[in-house]
C-alpha cells in the first residue's frame, strides 16, 4: 500500500502521525511510505530519519494527498488546504472528532473517502487505544498549564498548586475519572494541590479512592456538587468524554459568578465540543480568554506543545493498527477487528458511526 505522512497545519500542531522507526516497520513489509518534507522536524524528526529508514520525501502537501491511498494524520484536515485534496476511496487515519465540527463532517461526506477516527477504536474491553495515550498526554499537560494561568501575571489569581509551609495548598476540581481525569489529578496531586476528582460511576470512584494519592478526594458528580465545590476552587478541568459524542456542558454561565476572579477553567474536552458552556476552541498561540473575570484554557491540540513526547506515545500506539490497515485494507482489517471496526465514522458518504449520525440528524444518507 502508498501510505502518505503529511505535515500538520494546525495552529501549533508540531506532532507528526509516525516516526522514522514506524516508516521502517511498513517498508519492511513491502509498503511505499512518502513523507511531506519537514513533516517531522518539530517532532525531532529529520527528513533525513526518515529516507534511511527507507521513506521517500515529497516537496508538498498536495502531492502526498496525490500519490496515497491512505493518508495517516495527527488531526483532522483543516478546512482551506486539506478539505479538496481528500479524494473518494482514499483511506484517511486520524483523530477527526467529528461530532462537533459539521463543516467537516459534511466535507468528508461529499469527498467519498473512508475515514477511519482514532477515537472511536476500541479494545474488547472498551477502552480507547488510540485515545488514551493523548489523554495521558493532555490530563498532565492541564494542570501545567492550568498552573502557569493562576500565576498573576498571566491573568490568574496568583495561587501556587503546591502552596508553602503554613500556606494553604491551591485547590483542584477534576470533572471526569476517566484516562484525562485520572492523569490530570495525580498530576496535580504531584504539585502538592488539595485535589477532588468527580465522576457519575461509583465503581471509577472506588477505584481513584483506592489508587490515587492521600491528598485526592473523590465526589460523586452533580450540579449541586460541583455548585457545592466551586466557590473554594482555583482550577477546574473538565475531562469529560463520551466516545464519538458531543461533550455534556457541565458547568453554565451563571455557575462561573461561584468561582472568584482569576479561577481557570481547562477544558480538555473541547475537541469534542468542550464541558463548558462557556467554551470555545482557542490555539497555542492564543491559549486564554477571560469570561467574568474567569480564564478559560480551551486548546484543541494540548499534545502539541510536547510534540517529541507526543509522537512517540502516539506512534506506539497507532503503528499496530497502520500496519494491520496496510497489509490487509480497511475491509479486510475491519472484518477481522470488530475494534477496528468501530473507527469507522463515515465510509463512501455514509455517516456509519451512530454518535455522528446522531450528532447531524440532517445528514444522515
Amino acid at each position: 500500500m502508498i501510505i502518505g505522512i503529511p505535515k500538520e497545519i494546525k495552529n501549533n500542531e508540531n506532532r507528526v502521525a509516525l516516526t522514522p522507526a514506524g516508516a521502517k516497520e511498513l517498508v519492511k513489509r513491502g509498503h511505499t511510505v512518502y513523507v511531506q518534507h519537514t513533516a517531522g522536524i518539530n517532532s525531532g524528526f529529520a527528513d533525513d530519519a526518515y529516507v534511511a529508514a527507507g521513506a521517500r520525501i515529497l516537496p508538498a502537501i498536495e502531492d502526498v494527498y496525490g500519490i496515497a491511498e491512505m493518508i495517516v494524520k495527527v488531526k483532522e484536515p483543516t478546512i482551506a488546504s486539506e478539505y479538496p485534496l481528500v479524494r473518494k476511496g482514499q483511506l484517511v487515519f486520524t483523530y477527526f472528532h467529528f461530532a462537533s465540527d459539521e463543516a467537516l463532517t459534511l466535507a468528508m461526506i461529499k469527498s467519498g473517502s473512508i475515514c477511519l477516527a482514532y477515537e472511536t477504536v476500541e479494545n474488547p474491553d472498551h477502552t480507547l487505544p488510540l485515545l488514551i495515550p493523548m489523554s495521558e498526554v493532555a490530563g498532565r499537560m492541564s494542570v501545567q498549564e492550568g498552573a502557569r494561568f493562576l500565576e498573576k501575571p498571566q491573568g490568574g489569581k496568583g495561587v501556587l498548586l503546591g502552596g508553602v509551609p503554613g500556606v494553604k495548598p491551591g485547590k483542584v476540581l477534576v470533572l471526569g475519572g476517566g484516562v484525562v481525569g485520572h492523569n490530570a489529578a495525580l498530576m496535580a496531586a504531584g504539585l502538592g494541590a488539595d485535589v477532588t476528582i468527580a465522576d457519575i460511576s461509583l465503581p471509577r470512584l472506588r477505584y481513584l479512592s483506592e489508587t490515587m494519592p492521600k491528598n485526592v478526594k473523590t465526589l460523586f458528580s452533580s450540579t449541586h456538587t460541583i455548585e457545592q465545590e466551586l466557590p473554594t476552587t482555583d482550577l477546574v478541568i473538565g475531562a469529560v468524554l463520551i466516545p464519538g459524542a458531543k461533550a455534556p456542558h457541565l458547568t453554565t454561565r451563571d455557575m462561573l459568578k461561584l468561582l472568584k476572579p482569576g479561577s481557570v477553567l481547562v477544558d480538555v474536552a473541547i475537541d469534542q465540543g468542550g464541558c463548558f458552556e462557556t467554551s470555545h476552541p482557542t490555539t497555542h498561540a492564543n491559549p486564554v480568554y477571560e469570561i467574568d473575570d474567569i480564564l478559560h484554557y480551551c486548546v484543541a491540540n494540548i499534545p502539541g506543545a510536547v510534540p517529541q513526547t507526543s509522537t512517540l506515545a502516539l506512534t506506539n500506539a497507532t503503528l499496530p493498527y497502520v500496519i494491520k490497515l496496510a497489509d490487509r485494507g480497511w475491509e479486510k482489517a475491519c472484518e477481522e477487528d470488530p475494534g477496528l471496526e468501530l473507527g469507522l465514522n463515515i465510509v463512501e458518504g455514509k455517516i456509519v458511526y451512530p454518535a455522528v449520525a446522531e450528532a447531524f440528524p440532517s445528514l444522515k444518507a
